[in-house]
């Protein structure tokens, strides 16, 4: 089975014309944009977040609500940038390598593109965060390099 992630929906009750609109839809906790959250802003760039906070979920197997996250007051984003004490391994999920498979540098150069970009996704701020189009981009040049023999 391979998973094909397009859209997180929230942006779908934008009319053509806009960037953004306010809503008092509600989105998952963990997921959605601070914009959302405080103000109700819903726009594409929500949606971007939501990605970004994905990807650290699947390479942290931390969900953003997770008690000790929440615990500490903090976010995913916060908990990683605290957690992280030298190797992009101190906060990977101990799984997402079998105990056979060598932890080459590539492979661990890949995991630290795929955090970065996620990390890109999630700025707090969201006219800093990449678009969806640069998401693919970089997603498709982490797979070539992985891939690289």
């Amino acid at each position: 089975m391979v998973a094909h992630i397009g859209d997180f929906g929230i942006s779908k009750i934008l009319a053509i014309s806009k960037f953004m609109a306010y809503t008092e839809t509600l989105g998952t906790l963990g997921y959605i944009a601070p914009e959302y959250g405080l103000e109700g802003i819903v726009s594409a760039n929500g949606d971007v977040y939501s990605y970004g906070i994905m990807l650290m979920e699947v390479l942290t197997k931390r969900r953003p609500i997770d008690e000790e996250i929440c615990n500490e007051n903090l976010d995913l984003r916060k908990w990683i940038t605290q957690s992280f004490s030298g190797t992009m391994m101190d906060v990977l999920d101990a799984n997402l390598f079998s105990k056979e498979e060598q932890i080459t540098s590539k492979s661990e150069s890949c995991i630290a593109c795929t955090m970065e970009l996620a990390f890109d996704c999630t700025k707090e701020m969201p006219e800093s965060r990449i678009t969806m189009k640069d998401v693919v981009k970089r997603l498709n040049k982490i797979k070539n390099t992985f891939l690289e023999s």
